[in-house]
């Protein structure tokens, strides 16, 4: 048994998550990632000036990785146990990211898609549900590790019309019914063109409040960004300082 002291050295404690966050102003839902709500636990915010979602999604993130790796490095002095991204699509910044600090990084729920293919029995593929999936590139899967040898599905809201228009277009108001809709509607489709389907990761990090509308509507497991958080939070939370003296 210790006698009790413990060491110090940061002016917060607690957190075991800092998520880099886009600059954004759309609404965010309990169980969006941008929701501190969401989590049962506190997590540390850092915003990144001129990371706005358009950017980010549609132009290839074009000049925001030093602003990226600079947030990142911030959450490390304030003591985090890991860092993530408020948007998948910032798994291409994956290795730079992880380079660039000494905690784990994690900046996307497409992490997550070589483990859930290990999970499935043989023959059967892995689906995404992605905001844009028609600007998923391999550069972003090679990013989360995804090799050729996993058998993908992907599909995208930009077909329907309210979710990501907001996001991308940044606009204050969404209607979650009409999104929540969207989301069913789309997994039933990648369902029906794929009946070799055996779970779906949500790529995008604001679609966690309708995980479970797709669970119900397709019957296949889902995971997503909240996973992996819980994920780590799990592994990080019981060593987070102050630690014995």
């Amino acid at each position: 048994m210790g006698d009790g002291r413990v060491r110090g050295g940061q002016n917060q404690y607690g957190f075991s998550i800092g998520i880099l966050v886009l600059d954004t102003r759309f609404p965010r839902i309990p169980g969006d990632m941008g929701n501190a709500a969401t989590f049962p636990f506190p997590v540390r915010y850092q915003r990144v000036a001129g990371a706005g979602p358009d950017l980010v999604v549609r132009r290839g993130a074009e000049g925001l990785l030093p602003a990226f790796v600079e947030g990142a490095r911030a959450l490390e002095r304030e003591g985090v146990g890991a860092i993530t991204t408020n948007c998948g699509f910032l798994v291409k910044f994956q290795a730079e990211l992880a380079a660039a600090v000494s905690v784990p990084v994690f900046t996307s729920s497409l992490l997550l898609v070589p483990l859930v293919h290990r999970l499935l029995p043989p023959g059967r593929r892995v689906g995404i549900l992605s905001v844009s999936g028609a600007t998923l590139t391999p550069e972003h899967l090679r990013g989360a590790g995804i090799g050729v040898e996993v058998p993908l599905a992907v599909a995208g809201l930009e077909t329907e019309k309210e979710f990501t228009r907001v996001l991308l277009g940044d606009e204050l108001e969404l209607d979650v019914d009409l999104a929540r809709a969207e989301h069913v509607r789309v997994a039933r489709r990648l369902c029906a063109a794929h009946p070799d389907l055996g779970a779906i990761v949500l790529e995008c990090t604001n679609m966690p409040p309708y995980a479970a509308d797709v669970r119900r509507a397709t019957g296949l497991p889902v995971f997503d960004i909240v996973s992996l958080v819980t994920l780590l939070h799990t592994a990080l939370a019981a060593g987070l300082p102050p630690r014995p003296a």
